[in-house]
């Protein structure tokens, strides 16, 4: 089958609309980006990965459905003056009863991973114990259509999916949870470690600690400076033991976890505020890292920590940071808003800049670990003219950013793929729908109906020769 009658394929199954606009959008969009070096297989690694992300919770809806039970992050959606535009995330893409859509059109972008993270209280409605039948059903119709099309599937154990009935007795501020997430991590590889043999254990465990325990920015939004100690103890024990579970059940299988990451820039040249940059980027990328492979602050008191290898280390960025000297007992640092300082932001005013991204990820190489962009991506304010959705800055972002993966290659750092933000707009936690991260826009009011933004194209142009895409016959 062509692309051509594939892409109608699509159409017709999946309510996608590609409207005429973007048909004469392709040769525009080529011309914009003929300066950029070429990204082939060859020139960014010879395992290199082109993907893209999908993180249930985001897009699938079901908040109810076949045995579920409420997670932190429902409860957090329905607490006042927690989500931006009063955003709820009963619907959002409805992946849950359109997986097989969502999957179809991640094919036809081209990617070559589905990675999807599992739901703890989907499996284990009381975090424990009993199985629940149906949630186990759900990923395994997400995981045979991706190996039936060739797209090599990821699961992610966790990010901000703990039952709310266990959260309620403390959570990740419990030392039961380091015994309750053994026992979940242990079930799922053992169910789907036969399909799946990438697996990462968290998600960000800075932000799970820090922005859910003590800044209250995220499900299950606690704003207590004890519980952040507690909590990132336990995330730690749980991303080694994760890892170790893994790695017990099933052999040959890469074995990573992810962390969040941002570049830290001194606000001006002042000696105080270069020294107040240091500790502050320690904190903010390194804290968990050096944990992971025994360097880090438990050493002494866990050393079990050290003997865990993992196979990669994921890092996701959105933006950088700037900040200046505070007298604090804690960080003695303080973020400047981007506005104070006249630098290109994105729309919710985060720092970006490409060579701050190279910077950022250039000072993990000295870990001698392969490294996974396990997610990286831009929201601007796009324009709809004429019926399209024209992301103009998405595309000069992705040509700003894309070639340092070439450099990465040319240091001798081992990049493994690089996965874009998102498919689809999809529900970005405390900021509702507002931002725009996706290469395709859910119209929430009309039928949930996908519309595709010519930055879709990226994917096409920087790695056709890599795929053999011919893009003058995209449409």
């Amino acid at each position: 089958m062509n692309r051509r009658r594939c892409i109608i394929n699509i159409i017709l199954s999946t309510n996608v609309v590609l409207l005429p606009p973007y048909v004469n959008a392709t040769n525009t969009l080529k011309n914009e980006l003929i300066s950029l070096p070429k990204l082939t297989k060859k020139s960014s690694g010879k395992n290199f990965i082109w993907a893209v992300t999908c993180a249930v919770f985001q897009v699938k809806s079901g908040c109810n459905a076949d045995g579920k039970v409420e997670s932190i992050s429902d409860s957090f959606v329905y607490r006042k003056r927690k989500i931006s535009c009063r955003a709820i995330d009963d619907i959002a893409a409805d992946f849950y009863h359109r997986y097989i859509k969502g999957i179809c059109l991640h094919k036809e972008m081209n990617f070559d991973t589905f990675r999807v993270s599992i739901s703890w209280s989907i499996i284990f409605p009381k975090c424990t114990g009993k199985i629940n039948p149906s949630g186990i059903d759900f990923y395994n119709k997400i995981i045979d259509p991706c190996l039936a099309n060739n797209l090599q599937s990821r699961i992610t154990l966790y990010l901000r999916y703990l039952t709310q009935n266990i959260e309620k007795r403390g959570g990740w501020k419990l030392r039961e949870i380091v015994d309750c997430f053994s026992q979940y991590a242990d079930f799922v590889i053992k169910i789907y470690g036969v399909k799946v043999k990438n697996g990462k254990i968290l998600s960000e465990p800075l932000s799970i600690t820090a922005l859910d325990y003590m800044r209250s920015e995220m499900a299950p939004g606690y704003r207590k400076f004890g519980s952040f100690f507690s909590a990132v103890q336990h995330a730690v024990l749980c991303q080694a033991k994760g890892g170790r579970i893994i790695r017990r059940n099933v052999r040959n299988t890469n074995v990573g976890t992810t962390f969040a990451t941002l570049w830290v820039n001194a606000v001006n040249t002042e000696t105080k505020n270069i020294k107040a940059a240091r500790p502050y980027n320690a904190l903010i990328n390194l804290f968990f890292v050096n944990s992971a492979v025994g360097l880090g602050y438990t050493f002494d008191r866990l050393p079990g920590l050290k003997k865990m290898k993992f196979n990669f280390f994921g890092l996701q960025n959105y933006y950088h940071v700037s900040v200046k000297k505070k007298c604090s007992p804690f960080i003695k640092a303080k973020e400047i808003p981007a506005s104070h300082h006249g630098v290109k932001t994105n729309c919710l005013s985060g720092e970006i800049n490409n060579e701050d991204f190279y910077k950022l990820f250039k000072q993990f190489g000295i870990y001698k670990i392969p490294l996974v962009f396990t997610k990286n991506g831009v929201c601007f304010k796009d324009t709809r003219k004429n019926d399209f959705i024209h992301a103009q800055n998405v595309v000069v972002f992705l040509k700003d950013y894309l070639p340092n993966l070439l450099k990465f290659n040319k240091k001798g750092i081992d990049i493994l793929y690089y996965f874009y933000c998102r498919h689809t707009d999809n529900f970005v936690w405390d900021k509702g729908y507002c931002p725009h991260f996706g290469l395709g826009r859910i119209d929430n009011k009309n039928k949930l109906k996908i519309v595709i933004k010519d930055s879709v194209l990226c994917s096409d142009i920087f790695f056709k020769d890599a795929y053999n895409i011919q893009t003058n016959k995209m449409f």
